[in-house]
């Protein structure tokens, strides 16, 4: 339930109970400019708990009337350049299905939109701004994953956004009825959904004077039982897309001399299909009488036969016939086939007995190719990752690149065989492969802008040659790791909690440490809780969170990251925050499929489980999901407290206690959590509500007591995420004595004007609300894009802080040296300076309104 008006009024003014803030929480209007130039010019006189009330309370921070948003009618030419281009998401790390861009000068055209889409056509610089149609092969988080952060970013390009067509099988409804539930924007969305066609012939989906695009759909039959209990989903889809025949030379002098037409508008007419009357003779003249054949326009099609199922219904699809060399005169030349299938079915005979039927077409096998693992396709982050972990590996252990006996220990190739000449001309894809399709002239394969391979050798030697002292800091940084025990770099002393702590007790992953949407450098928020031998927990779980498990721990091991994964908790409803959801809890129910184990508890605020409820008609995500204001202080005591209502947040009879309080539908699931945080060694998982936009939340985890060296029972540590937020009360309060507090600190302290806008902190205010809470260590994420590698900070307030970095792996036992690296990365980044985009950053402030 989203809080009105007087609800958060009542929050705004309830004092919280030993909280060393006596000034309540001040929101500020964009309508009063004043309230802003304090903030600005004045810090010390402006209350450190001011905030945009429209925003938190989920009203556009503008106000502007929303436009009927519609793409301009465009010219096209048939004459155009053409291309089909292999898209190489998910190519390294095997989590998504690759994508196609179909281009043309005026259209572009985009098969399947996976995780990363969007990250990986900011870095290759390919403008998303001209999409005109996304089509799917199958609706699943596989090949949709990335589709809702992709249709958030087309609707914030341009003064008027854009308008996209998505195309898919039947099963699209039930994914934009589940995308509903967090894109405000979802009406401009045009969703074509379609069936199996009830004639021969394919469904045609696009004909223009371009391009004709159609579909043939492949869905496997199910027996009795299946039919029962299975999803949706299942359905995939051929695509054909057939470009226009090029039309023949016009022969002028035959049209002169032989056939008596004289220059002029007739000339036109002929060339445009039109028959005319001949000027000398008393004739008709016929455009097959003055023009040479056209010559057929090229075709490629786009497979995608997820099982062997699906493939038997390849081989008796109807639809195809007329496509298959041995039609006859009548059959149509198909010159390039994009198998998008994966290579365990693209190996087997029945599937290769079908790709020698297109003996003279050129196919490429885009689905997971081992030969693909071996370079990363996000070059500008495995990069960092790379020189980090050579600075630092103690706290990043991801090399970057994939050592050589992971690749081939991984995935065995099973790429046909080259020897067979009846199968025709067979490779695998590779990133930015192109298959040419106009001009004409130089129809074929284009490898021209596929970039060059990235070692890490290479790296390295780039680095050593760039900051050649940086050898001279990396052992430096391992001195740190040698002093005594309980040294520190301030006054502070050692935690209890931390005395002869294990290595094998907790580490924080940060996953994604930026904010809004994925860039080069940094995916969006997710922090990875590894409890080692008891489990693990997610906090928030971005778009691309699976590919990023994967560049961390490799394929097996970010496989088993998402098995022992026990519960996920997502602070807000914004799709920088949850996208990643769906396909971390399909991957995680396909792994643990008949063995015996517990459903994934989702803790969140109540908007996601109308999205999980939807799309879990798409896939099974074996879930149980629990409100966050179900897992406040309040709750928990009045659930294992026979309905006590104790020590909370708030005051004693504060009205804002009732507003927490536990649904009684929630309380069997909130017991199940109680019991699975036991079993992996926790003793709180407690969630308080923060200043952003309606139902956002923080959350405090706390390790159960343990036993030191010497028999006696020491506290746990505790841990403290933010979330989104501006600097409140309920941070200091939840956070006190925290071990880690892992902060938002979106903007430079210049910027103030823009966090306050934004509901966002900068990043002195976020150590600000550590140090007022007496916590240890502090870790500042969920950075703005406008800083793609290291933000803007002052040194002066860094004593117990550092900056995170994607895949930081901060092991509790190493958190005394955690702030002394902080010097060495600015070391490491010294000639970096803010390359902020002016597009990309009116992208994303459009999309945080859309947001």
């Amino acid at each position: 339930m989203i809080l009105n008006r007087s609800l958060r009024l009542l929050l705004l003014s309830c004092p919280l109970k030993s909280s060393p803030f006596l000034l309540p929480l001040r929101p500020f209007s964009a309508s009063y400019p004043m309230e802003k130039n304090k903030a600005k010019n004045g810090s010390s006189k402006s209350s450190p708990f001011e905030f945009n009330k429209r925003r938190a309370d989920g009203f556009d921070e503008t106000g502007k009337s929303k436009k009927n948003l519609e793409r301009k009618t465009r010219k096209l030419n048939p004459n155009t350049t053409a291309y089909a281009q292999v898209l190489g998401t998910g190519m390294d790390t095997q989590d998504t299905s690759s994508s196609v861009l179909l281009f043309f000068d005026k259209q572009r055209f985009i098969f399947n939109a996976g995780e990363g889409l969007q990250r990986f056509c900011t870095e290759h610089k390919i403008k998303l701004s001209k999409i005109d149609h996304v089509f799917l092969s199958r609706v699943s988080s596989e090949t949709a994953g990335g589709l809702p952060g992709l249709l958030l970013t087309l609707a914030g390009i341009g003064e008027e956004g854009l308008s996209v067509n998505v195309w898919g099988p039947s099963d699209l409804k039930l994914l934009v009825d589940a995308m509903k539930c967090f894109i405000p924007r979802a009406a401009m969305v045009h969703t074509r959904s379609f069936g199996p066609s009830s004639t021969p012939d394919p469904t045609v989906l696009v004909d223009d004077e371009v391009v004709k695009i159609s579909a043939i759909t492949l869905e496997p039959p199910r027996s009795m039982e299946e039919e029962s209990c299975s999803k949706s989903g299942e359905i995939s889809v051929v695509y054909v897309c057939e470009l226009a025949d090029i039309m023949g030379k016009f022969d002028l002098e035959k049209a002169k001399k032989v056939f008596g037409v004289r220059p002029g508008p007739k000339y036109s007419k002929l060339q445009c299909g039109e028959s005319v009357r001949s000027d000398e003779k008393d004739i008709t003249v016929y455009p097959s009488d003055v023009m040479e054949p056209s010559v057929p326009g090229p075709i490629v099609l786009l497979v995608d036969c997820p099982t062997e199922s699906h493939v038997a219904q390849l081989l008796s699809a109807k639809s195809l016939e007329s496509y298959y060399p041995s039609a006859g005169d009548g059959g149509k030349l198909v010159n390039c086939i994009i198998h998008l299938s994966p290579s365990s079915v693209t190996s087997s005979p029945t599937y290769q007995s079908w790709m020698k039927r297109f003996h003279s077409s050129q196919h490429i096998l885009a689905g997971h190719q081992r030969k693909n693992m071996e370079f990363p396709i996000l070059k500008a982050s495995s990069r960092i990752a790379a020189r980090l972990n050579y600075l630092c590996p103690q706290f990043f252990p991801a090399p970057g690149f994939w050592p050589p006996q992971h690749v081939t220990n991984s995935i065995v190739d099973s790429t046909p065989s080259d020897q067979d000449s009846n199968l025709g001309k067979s490779i695998s894809a590779e990133n930015l492969l192109k298959f040419t399709l106009r001009p004409y002239a130089h129809l074929g394969m284009d490898r021209s802008c596929i970039p060059p391979e990235l070692t890490s050798p290479q790296v390295l030697d780039e680095l050593l040659s760039e900051i050649p002292e940086i050898k001279d800091k990396t052992e430096e940084i391992k001195q740190l790791w040698n002093k005594p025990t309980g040294e520190t770099e301030s006054n502070t002393s050692l935690p209890s909690c931390l005395e002869n702590i294990r290595r094998d007790d907790m580490e924080i992953v940060l996953l994604g440490t930026g904010s809004s949407q994925p860039s080069k450098y940094r995916n969006v928020s997710a922090i990875y809780i590894d409890l080692f031998s008891k489990g693990s927990l997610l906090l928030d779980c971005g778009e691309g969170t699976l590919g990023q498990l994967k560049r961390r721990y490799g394929l097996d091991g970010a496989d088993e990251a998402v098995r022992k994964l026990r519960c996920i908790w997502i602070s807000h409803i914004h799709a920088d925050h949850h996208a990643g959801l769906a396909r971390i809890l399909a991957l995680r129910c396909k792994l643990l499929k008949g063995v015996a184990h517990e459903p994934a508890i989702v803790v969140g605020p109540r908007s996601l489980k109308h999205f999980l409820d939807a799309y879990q008609r798409l896939e099974e995500l074996d879930m149980e999901f629990l409100d966050c204001r179900s897992t406040t202080k309040t709750s928990w005591a009045s659930c294992l407290e026979g309905g006590k209502e104790e020590s909370s947040l708030f005051s004693k009879g504060s009205p804002m206690q009732s507003v927490f309080k536990t649904p009684m539908t929630d309380l069997p699931c909130l017991k199940n959590l109680k019991k699975v945080l036991g079993e992996v060694g926790v003793e709180d998982l407690i969630s308080f509500p923060v200043v952003h936009c309606p139902q956002a939340f923080g959350v405090v985890v706390k390790a159960a007591e343990r036993l030191n060296s010497v028999g006696e029972r020491i506290p746990g540590w505790k841990m403290v995420y933010s979330g989104d937020t501006r600097p409140c009360p309920e941070v200091v309060e939840a956070s006190q004595d925290a071990t880690v507090l892992i902060h938002e600190a979106t903007f430079e302290d210049d910027l103030i004007d823009e966090a306050l806008a934004k509901n966002h902190s900068t990043t002195k205010e976020a150590i600000d609300m550590g140090s007022s809470a007496g916590v240890y260590r502090i870790v500042l994420t969920h950075f703005s894009q406008r800083y793609p590698k290291i933000p803007v900070i002052d040194d002066s307030n860094m004593h117990n802080t550092c900056i995170a970095f994607d895949l930081m792996s901060i092991n509790v036992a190493d958190l005394q040296v955690l702030p002394k690296v902080l010097p060495y990365f600015k070391t490491l980044f010294k000639d970096e300076m803010i390359e902020e985009d002016g597009d990309d950053v009116a992208i994303d402030e459009l999309k945080e309104e859309a947001l």
